[in-house]
C-alpha cells in the first residue's frame, strides 16, 4: 500500500511530522485541539510526479529502484531526460530510449513556460530531430563524462541557442535545475524514511519559528 501523506504541525517549540494528526502533542502530552493555528496539521506537498503526465519537462529519477523505495544516496545516480508527449526521451549506453513506462515517480522540472507559444508548438519536433543525431549513438556513451546529463543539457542549450540566448555550463545547469529540486526531495525522503519506523518525527525549531 502507498504510504499516507506527510503532515507537519508545530507545538512546544518543535516541528512534529506524522502520518495521522494526534489528539495529544507527542512531545509534551497536552491536547492539540484549541492549541492555535500552528498546531493545525499541514500536508507537505509530495515532490514526485508521474513523469509520463508531465509535458516538456526535465525529469530526474534514481538509476535503479524508486525515490521512496531506497535508502541509498540516490541523486548521484539520478537520470536526466527531456519529455515529449508522454514519452520519456533519455540516453544511456544503449543509445536513445523513448520510454512509455518506467517514469511513474520522478522529480519534474518544467522547461517551457505557458507563454512560449512557438516553442510549445515545436517542442516535439525539435526533440525528435535532436535525438536522432549521431552524437547520441551508443558507442559515444561514457558513464561520467558523456551521459544522460550531457544529453539533457545539450538539448536545453540547443533551445537556448535557437532563442538567441546564452548557453549554460554543466555547473549552471546543475545549480539551476537539479540542486533545488533534489534538496527538497531529499528532505521529503528523510521524513518518509523516519515515519516508516515511528509514528512521529520531532525536530526542534529555531527561536524565530518557535511559536506555541
Amino acid at each position: 500500500p502507498e504510504p499516507g501523506p506527510v503532515l507537519r504541525l508545530r507545538h512546544c517549540g518543535a516541528a512534529i511530522f506524522c502520518r495521522r494528526p494526534p489528539p495529544l502533542c507527542p512531545a509534551c502530552g497536552r491536547p492539540l485541539r484549541g492549541a492555535g493555528l500552528a498546531a493545525a496539521p499541514v500536508r507537505l506537498p509530495c515532490p514526485f510526479r508521474h513523469g509520463h503526465r508531465q509535458r516538456r519537462a526535465l525529469l530526474l529519477r534514481p538509476a535503479a529502484g524508486s525515490f521512496l523505495g531506497t535508502c541509498e544516496t540516490i541523486f548521484s545516480s539520478a537520470i536526466c531526460c527531456s519529455l515529449f508527449s508522454g514519452v520519456v526521451y533519455n540516453y544511456d549506453e544503449e543509445g536513445i530510449h523513448r520510454d512509455e513506462t518506467g517514469w511513474e515517480q520522478c522529480i519534474s522540472v518544467p522547461l517551457v513556460q505557458p507563454d512560449m507559444f512557438e516553442l510549445l508548438q515545436q517542442w516535439d519536433k525539435l526533440l525528435e530531430e535532436f535525438s536522432v543525431g549521431e552524437a547520441w549513438l551508443p558507442h559515444r556513451y561514457e558513464e561520467h563524462d558523456y551521459n544522460c546529463y550531457t544529453y539533457a543539457l545539450a538539448f536545453i542549450n540547443s533551445i537556448l541557442t535557437a532563442q538567441g540566448k546564452q548557453q549554460m555550463s554543466k555547473s549552471e545547469f546543475t545549480e539551476k535545475f537539479v540542486i533545488p529540486q533534489t534538496k527538497n526531495a531529499s528532505k521529503y525522503i528523510t521524513l518518509h524514511q523516519e515515519l516508516t519506523t515511528k509514528d512521529f518525527y520531532i525536530v526542534p525549531l529555531p527561536d524565530q519559528e518557535n511559536q506555541g
